[in-house]
């Protein structure tokens, strides 16, 4: 299958809206981006349409059509009757005038060839023994087909899609010409390249909106009205049926939506419808609602219908039809490549995510896969990695964090804006006194602690850090900060037990102030002591100074 989806790596953000959406679970996730599983893809164009990042890109051939205008050879268009709701108010007079002036020879409605394709079905449920019988006008329904239910590839309908009827048609009548259809469908690319030499590219309606702006040609609005075009309402849920003429041996029913077409094709698996003719659309609301239908712009499946009923006549264009055997189309099974794992892996994936019981199994559906079990199947085959599922992260998460909170030595008390405790861990409550998270839960926290320093933080803005206060109630010393998260809008207070701390402290200063007076009545005494000595020293210095003085004098005398 050609790579008409592709996926710009930088934008994917892991949102898995895209495997949500895809109704074959057609995308593998590895090293954290999408990749589309081409083996798998039926290119109905969902991931495309739900991308919030535009992270999926569709091939653009825009480059590819003008090689063939600049080369001279005749370019015809085979514009698809889905344009009528694209382009409001333009008909195909307005199309054919404003595709000319960029180059094309000719614009033709690919309705033509839904009549040639209306035929054959007629003719098929006339003259064949057929039981049920599957319409294969659409690419994206025949992949679905081909590779998710190859037990009904017998009743899908071996006739050329009307894109590729009407393209043979014009090569017939233009030998030598190149044809290019435009249309709201990305399959249709896939299409175009798998049988070649029929339409040699395809545009979508966005591409040709962006080459018209380019060329600076605006559409005009004609009054415009064809009678001889009945198959204008293909591309409308039950079109096909509208133009058939029915055969009473069938019953015939439309369905849209690949997840309606799903159930029904498991139905004919099981052998449960018989005798019908089945018209099968991948996207709800038929061609209408293709994920090119300019996704932005056209909301409503049943403006866009009463659009394309009201530009459609009651009776068929007039054709050439072709004989049986040139509208014949090989569609042949495509295999899948990827084994399905044993109970053994299945269970062991499951163990991996967390899932150990069927209790455990929530199948929320948030990593996009219906099921647990179905996203381990995915995991064995290395379409889904394990980080995936939300629930186990979110668990995983809370693990870590919930381990963090209860081994912490430092208290935490989260509160609200209303000051009212939110969350309590076992060290804040051995600090408080309280026995149980559930008694002060959702209480203002006036009750525990004082919350003046909570509502200066709330008030200022201005965070609190390593804060030494006393809790008089608790006779606790504790040092505390207290921060304000504007995106939770929560509080958040965390405090650490010091006070071993601080009587260690008070413990040493008691010591430190006894030392010192201690030392300063060792002082007192030793300067007394000093005095006195001193005052002794000084009296007999006297008395020996009046003795020798005497002495001096008696011998003077003498």
């Amino acid at each position: 299958m050609s790579n008409c989806l592709t996926l710009k790596k930088s934008n994917c953000k892991n949102c898995y809206k895209c495997i949500r959406h895809c109704p074959v679970k057609a995308i593998r996730f590895s090293g954290n981006q999408a990749h589309i599983i081409d083996d798998e893809c039926i290119l109905c164009g969902q991931c495309f349409v739900v991308c919030p990042q535009d992270a999926k890109q569709i091939v653009d051939e825009t480059e590819k059509v003008k090689v063939f205008i600049q080369s001279g050879e005749p370019v015809v268009v085979s514009i698809a009757p889905s344009f009528i709701a694209n382009y409001d108010g333009a008909g195909i007079n307005a199309m054919r005038k404003a595709l000319k002036k960029m180059g094309f020879f000719d614009v033709e409605e690919t309705a033509v060839g839904a009549t040639i394709v209306k035929n054959e079905y007629e003719r098929m449920l006339e003259e064949e023994d057929r039981d049920v019988v599957i319409s294969s006008c659409c690419h994206s329904v025949n992949l679905l087909i081909q590779k998710h239910f190859p037990a009904c590839l017998e009743y899908l309908a071996d006739v050329m899609s009307p894109m590729q009827a009407h393209c043979a048609d014009i090569k017939k009548r233009y030998p030598g010409a190149k044809t290019v259809f435009i249309g709201p469908c990305v399959a249709k690319k896939d299409e175009a390249d798998h049988y070649e030499g029929i339409v040699d590219a395809v545009l979508t309606f966005e591409e040709l909106t962006v080459w018209m702006k380019e060329e600076n040609i605006e559409l005009q609005s004609e009054d415009e009205f064809n009678d001889f075009s009945r198959a204008r309402f293909f591309p409308t849920t039950g079109g096909v049926l509208k133009t058939m003429s029915e055969n009473k041996k069938y019953a015939y029913v439309a369905i849209d939506g690949v997840e309606n077409c799903m159930a029904v094709l498991k139905d004919i698996e099981k052998g449960k419808i018989h005798n019908c003719f089945i018209e099968m659309s991948s996207c709800v609301g038929s061609c209408v609602g293709g994920p090119v239908i300019e996704k932005y712009q056209h909301d409503s499946n049943i403006k866009d219908y009463l659009e394309v009923a009201a530009y459609a006549g009651t009776k068929d264009f007039e054709v050439d039809q072709p004989k049986s055997a040139e509208l014949k189309k090989f569609i042949k099974y495509i295999e899948h490549k990827l084994p399905m794992p044993s109970e053994i892996e299945i269970n062991s994936a499951l163990r991996q995510m967390g899932k150990f019981k069927a209790a455990d199994e929530l199948n929320c559906g948030s990593c996009g896969y219906n099921t647990c079990r179905e996203k381990a199947i995915a995991i064995c085959q290395g379409k889904a990695e394990i980080s995936m599922c939300l629930p186990f992260l979110k668990d995983k998460a809370e693990s870590f964090s919930d381990t963090i909170v209860k081994n912490t030595p430092n208290g935490l008390i989260v509160l609200n804006e209303n000051l009212e405790v939110q969350q309590i861990n076992e060290a804040a409550r051995r600090i408080m006194n309280i026995r149980s998270a559930s008694d002060v839960l959702g209480d203002q926290v006036i009750r525990i602690l004082d919350p003046s320093v909570f509502m200066n933080v709330l008030t200022s803005g201005r965070d609190v850090k390593d804060q030494r206060v006393y809790l008089a109630e608790y006779k606790r010393y504790v040092e505390q900060t207290v921060v304000y998260d504007k995106e939770t809008h929560l509080l958040v207070g965390i405090m650490r037990d010091v006070t071993d701390e601080e009587y260690e402290r008070e413990r040493k200063e008691n010591i430190s102030r006894k030392t010192i007076e201690v030392a300063d009545k060792v002082v007192d005494k030793q300067m007394r002591i000093v005095q006195e000595i001193a005052s002794l020293l000084g009296e007999t210095a006297a008395e020996t100074k009046i003795a020798l003085a005497k002495l001096k004098e008696s011998i003077t005398d003498e």
